[in-house]
């Protein structure tokens, strides 16, 4: 009884409409900052190491390099301060949290993208005719071409 008067109470703040994002993949995440009474619009971008929770204390984690240090985010899904998220690209990861990352160092901390469509099989890729054997001169032919 209690859980669900629970999820009673947190569904009037969840947010309707957020958009489907897993670890690994990189995001624009727009927060809005208020400023006195000026509100304005940052964006927050970097690959997602880490999503936990459920419901309306889901958070998730946004990590990206600024000037060759590391800035780590952790934002609520459900905020009323976050505008909007947007997937810019989807990465292929096997891991639910991806900490390692803070170890990585240049081109190791970037991940593969998940390319989505279809994929070419081997038997599809043509294969290359095998070449002859180059032509071998000896010393008493003649030169080819003469």
């Amino acid at each position: 009884m209690s859980q669900q008067l629970m999820e009673m109470v947190e569904s009037r703040y969840q947010k309707d409409s957020i958009p489907e994002f897993r670890v690994g993949d990189t995001v624009d995440v727009h927060q809005k900052i208020v400023e006195g009474n000026k509100t304005r619009t940052q964006v927050f971008n970097g690959v997602v190491i880490a999503r936990k929770g459920r419901g309306i204390n889901s958070s998730f984690t946004v990590r990206r390099i600024v000037n060759n240090e590391g800035v780590e985010r952790v934002f609520p899904c459900h905020s009323r301060l976050i505008g909007k998220i947007e997937v810019k690209r989807r990465g292929k990861v096997r891991r639910a949290k991806l900490y390692f990352l803070r170890d990585r160092v240049g081109k190791a901390r970037k991940l593969r993208e998940l390319r989505s469509g279809k994929a070419t099989t081997k038997s599809s890729k043509t294969k290359a005719a095998p070449s002859s054997a180059p032509d071998v001169q000896t010393k008493d032919a003649e030169p080819v071409g003469v």
